[in-house]
């Protein structure tokens, strides 16, 4: 399968699964349900002006907070409806799509992982792409390792260096686990650490993701 394949099938499942929960589960995004869920992944595709607000603070986030809100006024059935048809074309192409089944999975996860809901079986193609996608967000998570060399590895052998300086800390998981975790998800991801105590306590602490 194609990036822009994986992408609609991971899209089409987290659908179900937020069919499968209603609008008023919780999710791992503090402080959202999954009506805000489904309300910031419409809104991040369809209002480039309003998702600048998901890294900027201030006026930034005021925006994107009043554009999620009138999202939700659709009512959720509607916003599933139009997530179901998937992403715009330029967020299906290209590195976007790539990047795009990284968001998908991750707030698939967010849903069923707040649900209850353990890890489930990944095709080798959605395994690959998060994969790589993971060597893209080693570099922006040095910064917040500082004093800890990690290095991510999975059961199967590969391995992923995200930084270098310091006591040697080593995480295993398979990808879609340790996206959880570098994602800022924790707690829920299904991952083993192993290494210096003071690197692992530097790991476990690190401000993760956005």
């Amino acid at each position: 399968m194609t990036a822009s394949e994986v992408l609609l099938k991971e899209r089409a499942a987290l659908c179900d699964t937020l069919e499968k929960y209603g609008p008023d589960a919780p999710t791992l995004c503090s402080g959202w349900l999954t009506l805000d869920l489904a309300a910031h992944l419409a809104a991040r595709e369809a209002r480039s002006d309003a998702a600048i607000g998901l890294v900027l603070p201030g006026p930034f986030a005021k925006h994107l907070q009043n554009v999620m809100d009138r999202y939700k006024s659709r009512g959720y059935d509607a916003l599933v409806a139009m997530l179901r048809t998937g992403p715009p074309w330029m967020h299906r192409t290209g590195p976007l799509a790539t990047a795009n089944v990284n968001e998908n999975f991750i707030h698939h996860e967010d849903v069923r992982r707040a649900s209850g809901e353990g890890p489930r079986a990944i095709d080798d193609e959605t395994d690959a792409i998060l994969w790589r996608m993971l060597g893209f967000g080693a570099r922006m998570s040095k910064k917040a390792l500082k004093g800890a060399a990690l290095t991510l590895r999975t059961p199967d052998g590969r391995e992923r260096v995200v930084s270098t300086t310091g006591p040697a800390v080593t995480m295993t998981g398979a990808p879609g686990e340790l996206t959880l975790y570098m994602s800022g998800r924790k707690e829920a991801a299904d991952v083993v650490i192993d290494g210096d105590p003071t690197a692992v306590a530097i790991l476990h602490a690190a401000d993760l993701g956005v």
